[in-house]
């Protein structure tokens, strides 16, 4: 291939798509009515390939404590279980998490997930300290799994309000699932969290046009016919993996 045509087929490359609220709402009906996939299905993948993007931006090695210590808050709908399913791989990988799950969701599937990261002795905090420099002390990084895509950014309700204020001081990295808790879908946010890590799951949402951290997007499971439809033009994944730093 000369210059010229290789310069041209560059030129025809999509630009990746960001997702609006509506598009992702509409994206994860079509996947679980049409396409068959299951709720828990979804959150697995999603919650392991959190895991894994917490190994590639933070590996064990490169951790500055002795104790491979990270704290997972999980907030009281999906994004929540993710931080579960994610806290149980992180601890297949050698991580030790601690979860602070401060309001638990009555639906059974979030509850199976709950016994699953039980039954292999991952602590929960019954409250989260207050006292900044105690979390920054105890703990290498922060996973943000509170208020994800369907939350409502303009009326954060308690406990979470408090707790972004808390997150707001913290000196240690924070990774946010999906979007960071306190930003709108559609745009960044002055008054939420400025983590370092931004995981995006399927597609990432128009505010992370705006973020300027590591980020990572977990969407190759995707089938064909959803990614063309909805013009998400994907970037190539490397090899066998499910996840890649954009």
């Amino acid at each position: 291939m000369n210059h010229s045509s290789a310069e041209a087929e560059a030129e025809t490359i999509e630009p990746l798509r960001y997702l609006s609220k509506g598009e992702v709402a509409a994206i994860e009906t079509e996947l679980l009515k049409e396409y068959r996939f299951g709720q828990q299905q979804l959150i697995e993948l999603w919650g392991q390939a959190c895991a894994l993007a917490i190994t590639k931006a933070y590996p064990l090695s490169s951790l500055a404590k002795k104790q491979p210590t990270v704290l997972v808050i999980c907030g009281p709908d999906q994004n929540g279980s993710i931080g579960l399913v994610c806290a149980r791989h992180l601890r297949i990988f050698e991580y030790e998490p601690t979860i602070y799950y401060p309001k638990r969701s009555s639906h059974s599937l979030h509850q199976d997930f709950t016994v699953q990261c039980e039954k292999m002795d991952i602590p929960f905090l019954s409250y989260l300290p207050t006292e900044v420099q105690l979390i920054n002390d105890a703990y290498n990084i922060v996973i943000d799994a509170m208020l994800g895509p369907e939350a409502d950014g303009t009326s954060i309700k308690e406990p979470y309000s408090c707790i972004l204020v808390t997150l707001k001081q913290v000196r240690i990295p924070i990774a946010s699932v999906d979007i960071p808790s306190g930003w709108d879908v559609e745009e960044p946010s002055q008054d939420g969290i400025n983590p370092e890590v931004l995981i995006s799951l399927t597609a990432p949402k128009k505010c992370a046009m705006g973020f300027s951290g590591k980020h990572f997007l977990a969407g190759r499971f995707l089938p064909y016919d959803i990614q063309k439809k909805y013009e998400l033009n994907p970037p190539n994944y490397q090899g066998t993996d499910s996840l890649i730093e954009l």
